[in-house]
């Protein structure tokens, strides 16, 4: 059997990790549990990470890294940037969808109480996003397909806010129902909020009250 490379294996000890996380919680994953799920021995974890947290910092990285790569086509992308925001929405669901360990991770007291690194990366993964959402979204307002008096920091900022909160409630859940079909129903909920409004069209005057046919 091929002896798989450095790289290999601490993707295996990443994967496993986040799907340990997704059945367990973060507060319950051992590296021995990590270990046992690779088929590893434990002391071989170690090898590749000084620590449990470096295992957790890796992930949530290497998340990171991937979820800007996926969303930087709509992110830097050309066309109508509705059109762009639409498709970002649905893929990033799409991409959230398929790593149920994420949120598990993301909103466990684990990360918001016991390990602040851990949380800082977060924040500057979120704080990334936010920065090419709101870019996107500027390009909308120059390009008039949303309002001109769109705050577009705020804008981006209750954007990723209801995305946190609909991945809580998919998490919460047990992940009963199928969050990479959440995307439309979000674009419903913002577009009237996001559109340049349209021009009216003039309504005929009634008759004046002092005419009678």
């Amino acid at each position: 059997m091929q002896r798989k490379s450095g790289d290999e294996r601490r993707e295996e000890i990443v994967q496993a990790l986040l799907d340990l996380t997704a059945e367990r919680g973060a507060r319950d994953v051992s590296t021995q549990a990590i270990a046992d799920r690779v088929g590893i021995a434990q002391p071989t974890i170690f090898r590749h990470f000084p620590t449990r947290d470096a295992i957790f910092r890796a992930a949530l990285e290497s998340i990171g890294r991937r979820l800007l790569d996926v969303l930087t086509p709509m992110l830097s992308g050309r066309g109508s940037a509705d059109v762009r925001l639409r498709n970002l929405l649905t893929r990033q669901l799409r991409f959230i969808s398929r790593r149920k360990g994420l949120p598990r991770l993301i909103f466990s007291e684990r990360l918001h109480l016991e390990a602040p690194e851990l949380k800082a990366v977060v924040r500057d993964i979120i704080d990334r996003y936010t920065s090419r959402l709101e870019e996107l979204l500027r390009e909308g307002v120059t390009q008039g397909c949303f309002r001109q008096d769109l705050e577009t920091a705020e804008t981006a900022r209750l954007i990723v806010a209801m995305i946190q909160g609909l991945v809580m409630r998919w998490s919460l859940s047990d992940f009963e129902f199928p969050l990479d079909q959440q995307g439309d129903v979000l674009w419903r909920l913002l577009e009237p909020a996001l559109r340049a409004p349209q021009d009216q069209p003039t309504q005929a005057p009634g008759p004046h009250p002092n005419t009678f046919d």
